[in-house]
């Protein structure tokens, strides 16, 4: 009998042991898991950012025929408030014989939010050509 005492002493250790693992992996996986989940929604946020930069870019140059070669604005509110938008343009003329001379304009967008090297730094890219067609 005495060489069993200390036998589920040993076993309650153990499971307890065992048991906070447990709980500090699962905590861990939780926060991961929330950190993940909020960086997501900031690149699906940066993606429209750099979007509305594309977008107002091609309103300019198609609409009101300037190509900037290169516009920095700040996006003020909503969702996307916070984000820094870039906006480069660069147009070249075009002429076809029976159709005559067009435009065309390639955009390039960037946006970001935070300071890169952070954590919570988040840019999204995205390039386009469009043209006006005669």
């Amino acid at each position: 009998m005495n060489a069993q005492r200390g036998f589920s002493l040993i076993t309650a250790i153990f499971l307890i042991v065992v048991l906070a693992a447990l709980g500090a992996f699962m905590v861990t996986l939780s926060s991961t898991q929330q950190f993940t989940t909020v960086l997501s929604q900031r690149g699906a946020s940066a993606y429209h950012a750099a979007r509305s930069g594309i977008e107002w870019g091609a309103y300019r140059a198609l609409e009101d025929g300037a190509c900037a070669p290169s516009t920095t604005f700040a996006l003020g509110g909503g969702a996307l408030a916070g984000f820094s938008v870039t906006v480069t343009c660069a147009a070249s003329t075009h002429t076809e014989v029976p159709g005559g001379a067009y435009n065309v304009y390639t955009l390039e967008s960037a946006a970001q939010l935070g300071t890169f090297g952070n954590a919570d730094f988040v840019s999204r890219r995205m390039r386009v050509v469009v043209a006006d067609a005669p």
